[in-house]
């Protein structure tokens, strides 16, 4: 594949002048677009067409409710980072999150709590930080697998295991094990349960914002039970945590050092009921990504040997049979190359939202104040102006040329700025090491005649009824 052209790089937007400012563009009835109830039925199918009516910037309602979607980095980078500051997450979509994720980091719109939290947490998840938990990814794979080799977890003909499901469990035990030093197999299920009950009405809600979550409907009792276990089984680990009262040893795990951790203006920690949501959303986050991540990316391979062999070659060039370790990341360029393929194709965190503060102007667009900005990195990651083939799987987009040669902002997998997804390293360690783990030794096939797999928008992008593979040795 040739680099980019250079010709495509993003500019900033140049400042305002005296020109008078244009109107975005708007879905009208006579566009054959359809209004909210075209976006309730198919999400995805309703902005590709928005996009292709009106370009990189346009605006809809939903409920009333104005909508602006963006999809041209030198917007998204105006709205995360140049004027980041203007932008808030008091949007629709974090609204419809908060009842889950609450004061987390996710989705707080306090900016001055957000600020202290992340304070406090950053020191916890850099690069270097991270490899104190890469053992933890790699011996939870091991065991994923031995239990494959021993016939378990197969529900299909043929040995075939539903891989969504597996990888859930396993990402599961590797947050928990980072967070509580435990092994959380026979809860993981039920948290999985509850997270995809809450992630189901949730991403429904979204498209169709009504009834109001307050009101109580069979749908809204289904979310509080949901969110109602999810609590129980953060709440349970803190609640031990503290009966024990854990010193911060020389190797914690993430809840002791959350649990010690001080703001460094005011010299305190966190209350109890914020520890308690930080909590919450580190377990969604690292079990929704890590999931429907890797279960596209097992998918993906399946349906390229021609990818897969090369992996297995760096894999035996690299670990010569042995398990790896957070040293050889840099080593294993190949694999961090697929899992950076499959974030752009099908990134869980597909879209995010902001408010504008305050009116603002966008390429000579007129911004109104309090106008929600939809991010979809769905169509972002497959803008023809950026991305060559978009729909075709191909890791060598990640080599550092093609890097170099691309706007920054054409790829957000994990957001941009100052609200950055505080996890990223943490997840593309985890991804490139399970990637590896499995590899060196174990394939996954696709059945013959097995039905695609498509995306399902929720809340998340997942794999529309799971992936399922039948694992095998490497001959």
């Amino acid at each position: 594949m040739s680099l980019i052209p250079r010709d495509r790089a993003t500019r900033r937007l140049s400042p305002r002048n005296s020109s008078p400012l244009k109107e975005i563009p708007t879905v009208k009835a006579r566009d054959g677009i359809g209004g909210t109830l075209a976006f309730k039925r198919d999400q995805l199918a309703f902005l590709g067409k928005g996009l292709e009516r009106h370009g990189d910037i346009f605006r809809f309602r939903l409920l009333g409710l104005p909508m602006v979607m963006v999809n041209h980095p030198d917007y998204i980078r105006h709205v995360l980072v140049d004027r980041g500051e203007q932008y808030d997450k008091d949007a629709v979509l974090f609204k419809v999150v908060r009842p889950v994720l609450r004061k987390g980091l996710i989705a707080n719109a306090d900016m001055e709590l957000w600020r202290r939290q992340r304070r406090m947490m950053a020191p916890h998840f850099t690069p270097r930080t991270v490899g104190a938990f890469a053992r933890n990814m790699t011996d939870e794979t091991v065991r994923m697998l031995a239990r494959w080799e021993r016939g378990e977890g197969a529900r299909g003909p043929g040995g075939t295991l539903d891989v969504t499901d597996e990888i859930g469990q396993l990402a599961l035990r590797i947050v928990n094990r980072s967070l509580f030093s435990a092994d959380v197999s026979e809860s993981a299920q039920a948290f999985e349960r509850a997270f995809g009950e809450a992630n189901s009405i949730l991403g429904a809600f979204f498209r169709f914002p009504f009834p109001p979550l307050g009101v109580p409907t069979p749908r809204n009792e289904r979310l509080r039970r949901a969110i109602n276990d999810m609590d129980a089984f953060v709440s349970g680990f803190i609640t031990q945590r503290l009966r024990e009262d854990t010193p911060a040893g020389e190797e914690p795990d993430l809840l002791t050092l959350l649990l010690h951790s001080v703001d460094e203006e005011d010299g305190k920690g966190m209350d109890l009921e914020q520890l308690h949501h930080e909590v919450l959303n580190i377990c969604i986050g690292a079990y929704e990504t890590t999931t429907n991540t890797l279960s596209w990316a097992f998918y993906l391979l399946a349906n390229h040997p021609e990818i897969e062999e090369r992996l297995h070659a760096e894999v035996d060039q690299v670990l010569g049979g042995r398990v790896p370790e957070f040293e050889d990341l840099p080593k294993l360029s190949y694999a961090r190359m697929i899992a950076e393929e499959t974030l752009r194709i099908y990134s869980p965190a597909y879209q995010f939202m902001r408010r504008a503060r305050e009116e603002d102007e966008i390429d000579g667009h007129r911004m109104p104040a309090g106008t929600n900005v939809l991010i979809n990195s769905y169509f972002l990651h497959r803008h023809p102006d950026f991305w060559d083939d978009p729909e075709h799987f191909d890791p060598e987009r990640f080599t550092p040329e093609q890097v170099a040669g691309r706007p920054k902002h054409a790829y957000v997998p994990f957001g941009s700025g100052h609200r950055i997804c505080i996890g990223k390293h943490f997840a593309l360690a985890e991804l490139t090491l399970v990637l590896a783990t499995v590899a060196r030794g174990h394939r996954l096939v696709r059945p013959a005649g097995s039905p695609d797999v498509h995306p399902e928008a929720l809340i998340t992008l997942h794999p529309k009824g799971g992936v399922h593979l039948r694992p095998e040795p490497r001959s």
